[in-house]
């Protein structure tokens, strides 16, 4: 299921990402899922949030510059080689991943994926019987 990410783009300053949870935290907002990759003079924190439109009004207005994005959220066992027989389909089928990030739960493994053709992705991964969750709030942090 294609689902919206928040993404939110910090100085690398300490302190930076926990102003961000902070303030998500005084707003009721919970995260199910979350990245941080760092560049040069900034980072980009990707979270999957309940509500991304609300929390990007929030963060907006406590100062944050956010956008939205379009990744799938995929299930998958939480076995040896089951991501690898789901990147191995799509890059058979020529879907490039441009970043992607996990997280485990017992038996599941959660893989929030951002391709090069999004509706290709979810159609490639639902023909073959992948499941993909909407962005809910089954598994918090």
């Amino acid at each position: 299921m294609i689902i919206k990410q928040l993404s939110v783009f910090l100085e690398n300053q300490t302190g930076r990402i926990n102003q961000v949870t902070d303030v998500l935290g005084k707003n009721g907002i919970n995260m199910s899922a979350f990245s941080v990759a760092e560049g040069s003079e900034f980072g980009i924190l990707r979270l999957i949030v309940p509500d991304p439109e609300h929390a990007k009004d929030i963060l907006k207005n406590n100062g944050f510059m956010a956008t939205i994005t379009d990744v799938i959220r995929l299930v998958t066992p939480n076995t040896p080689g089951s991501l690898a027989k789901a990147l191995n389909i799509l890059a058979s089928e020529g879907v490039f991943i441009q970043y992607m990030y996990a997280f485990s739960a017992g038996e599941t493994a959660n893989v929030v994926i951002r391709p090069n053709n999004i509706e290709r992705c979810s159609q490639i991964l639902k023909e073959h019987k992948f499941d993909l969750l909407k962005a809910d709030t089954s598994y918090q942090i």
